[in-house]
């Protein structure tokens, strides 16, 4: 299957180049595109008119510096190497190929004056198996990624790392490896593949992806929970949600309904009200949707946008500076989509202690262990729990407040939103763990109840039983929360069953 990169991408387009290898090709009229721009911006550059930022002038603080025509194509050259400054451990292959991918869909737009050929070399690195090497640490989220953008680059050229075929290697080695010769860059070619939002983009492109489905997960949990220490249903009865119309509460309680086949003229409670943590699930599990819905659109409009400088325009302004590359709103909405799941993972910490708690667990046995006092349980996978939801609260501490001055300060205002990014890929992994401990542990609590279960939630246990089995004398308990977290990560563990039910 391919992509085509015609400006028109999903998230989910995104993961399937990035997380499954597909290929891409350019769409439309991308070709004629970005043909007739490279031939406006030299016909721009012959006339002599006037400075053109990054082609006839220096970088950052150094725009009044004019670059003599001899000089110019060697200054592209000298953009990537000098930007390629990055250190720590390289990004994984996964998050490069989104990378690039959003690079290539950017540029095929046709406002950024680059040849077909630059355009048609970035995706031969996706289509051949060319991974470049680029270190995760470096970039302030504007200029764009400047950093991590030039290390992908320098390998289009012949120089910098990448992987072939699992093998590191020098970028030149890598490109004879699969089949293709380096691009000799010409104007503003070095300058438009780095001056962009892609490498924080595309982070939060792929953590997104797998927060729209832990959501979905979270609200099954829950409702796993909710039944197993007698919640009081009534309170996901959707004449509540419509008298405070919030779409994300609202599909939540109706998930709630589904799960636990709630039927209002039938039912009879155990108990007046439940606490927080179960009765306020729509609520809070429906404020994080909201954060996810908010975070999809900013991020599909980042995706397709143009976002290096200067930009190529065909009127009486022809080439404009601007600052497009500035990575604000990835910045924003990753923060608020990493503290929306940070929410989620602490009130599924506080179900875990519900389902484990000797004076709140109702009829349960303490910790959900076999023979207490002996055996401990679960006590040990709730300190687990606990103490990644202090790790998230700290990681969700927003990065995009902080900004620090640099290119004597003619860049004095940066976003941070690879941190940002970075921030939210951490919180992402340790809810799917969260998660995975309240699951394993909800489903435990059926072994010792051994009620008859609504329908969605028998097949909920039964997919957890046939991949971790009841704890029935105290084990090894990590095993197990990384097994199923690692097919929540997935999508593997439930299958299809969430469609099949409805939870949304």
């Amino acid at each position: 299957m391919a992509v085509m990169l015609d400006g028109n991408l999903t998230i989910d387009d995104v993961v399937t180049v990035a997380k499954d290898g597909a290929r891409v090709e350019l769409g439309g009229e991308v070709r004629s595109r970005v043909a007739e721009n490279r031939k406006f911006l030299e016909r721009t550059i012959e006339d002599g008119d006037r400075p053109i930022y990054g082609v006839t002038t220096g970088f950052g603080d150094l725009v009044c510096e004019e670059i003599p025509e001899e000089k110019r194509r060697q200054l592209q050259v000298n953009l990537l190497r000098s930007h390629s400054a990055g250190v720590g451990e390289p990004l994984s292959p996964e998050t490069v190929r989104g990378i690039i991918a959003l690079r290539a869909n950017s540029l095929g737009r046709g406002y950024s004056g680059i040849r077909v050929k630059l355009l048609e070399s970035l995706m031969d690195l996706l289509n051949e198996g060319v991974v470049p090497h680029v270190p995760k640490k470096g970039s302030l989220g504007a200029s764009g990624d400047l950093i991590p953008l030039a290390h992908a680059g320098s390998v289009l050229i012949g120089e910098g790392k990448a992987y072939y075929e699992g093998e590191l290697l020098p970028g030149s080695d890598a490109l004879e490896a699969a089949g293709m010769e380096p691009v000799e860059l010409r104007e503003k070619e070095g300058l438009a593949l780095i001056n962009g939002t892609q490498a924080m983009t595309a982070v939060t492109a792929i953590a997104t992806a797998e927060a729209r489905r832990l959501l979905r997960v979270a609200d099954i949990t829950a409702g796993m929970t909710a039944y197993m220490v007698g919640g009081n249903f009534s309170q996901y009865d959707s004449r509540i949600y419509e008298l405070r119309p919030y779409e994300g509460q609202d599909n939540v309680a109706g998930n709630m309904r589904r799960l636990l086949e709630y039927e209002p003229d039938e039912y009879q409670p155990k108990n007046v009200q439940d606490p927080y943590s179960i009765r306020c699930v729509p609520q809070i599990h429906g404020g994080a949707r909201s954060a996810l819905k908010r975070t999809i659109e900013s991020l599909e409009t980042e995706i397709n946008s143009v976002t290096d400088n200067p930009l190529l325009f065909e009127n009486d302004t022809p080439v404009i500076s601007g600052g497009n590359f500035h990575g604000e709103p990835v910045a924003l909405v990753a923060d608020y989509l990493g503290m929306a799941l940070t929410e989620l993972g602490n009130v599924s910490e506080r179900r875990v202690n519900r389902l484990l708690h000797p004076d709140l667990n109702g009829d349960l046995p303490p910790f959900l262990a076999e023979d207490p006092g002996t055996n401990s349980g679960f006590m040990l996978a709730q300190y687990t729990s606990a103490a990644l939801t202090s790790e998230n609260k700290n990681l969700s501490n927003p990065a995009s407040v902080d900004t620090v001055p640099v290119s004597g300060d003619q860049e004095d205002h940066v976003s941070m939103g690879m941190h940002s990014a970075e921030q939210l890929q951490e919180i992402v992994g340790n809810v799917r763990n969260i998660l995975a401990v309240e699951l394993i542990a909800a489903v435990q609590a059926q072994e010792s109840r051994e009620c008859e279960l609504p329908d969605p939630l028998s097949e909920v246990y039964q997919s957890v039983r046939k991949e971790v089995p009841p704890v029935q004398e105290d084990r090894e308990l990590s095993t197990l929360i990384e097994k199923v977290a690692d097919l929540l990560g997935k999508g593997d563990l439930l299958g299809d069953l969430p469609d099949r039910y409805g939870i949304e």
